[in-house]
């Protein structure tokens, strides 16, 4: 099932093998983001954390290539920059 991303703020996507080969954890991100237990979502493949609101992805972006991920073939940033009446999902195969 396709999960539902927000055009209020910017959203994290990370493909689930790349997550979990990676050593991070659930609760690490949570604090680091002060995410919500609705922020984290795991759905087949695919990992969502977001919305994300008044935090820099920056460091997160520097710690994610450090731990051997690769932006883009392994996570990538959705803006949240996108008008109201625009509904996107998100999946994974």
């Amino acid at each position: 099932m396709a999960l539902p991303i927000t055009g209020q703020a910017p959203t994290l996507c990370i493909r689930r093998e790349a997550y979990e080969r990676t050593g991070l954890t659930r609760a690490a991100i949570d604090v680091r983001l002060g995410l919500t237990t609705d922020e984290f979502r795991v759905e087949g493949d695919l990992i969502v954390i977001g919305p994300i609101h008044g935090v820099s992805l920056d460091d997160l972006f520097a710690e994610l290539d450090t731990v051997g991920l690769q932006y883009y073939d392994d996570y990538f940033e959705l803006s949240g920059n996108w008008p109201a009446w625009l509904h996107l999902f998100a999946s994974a195969s």
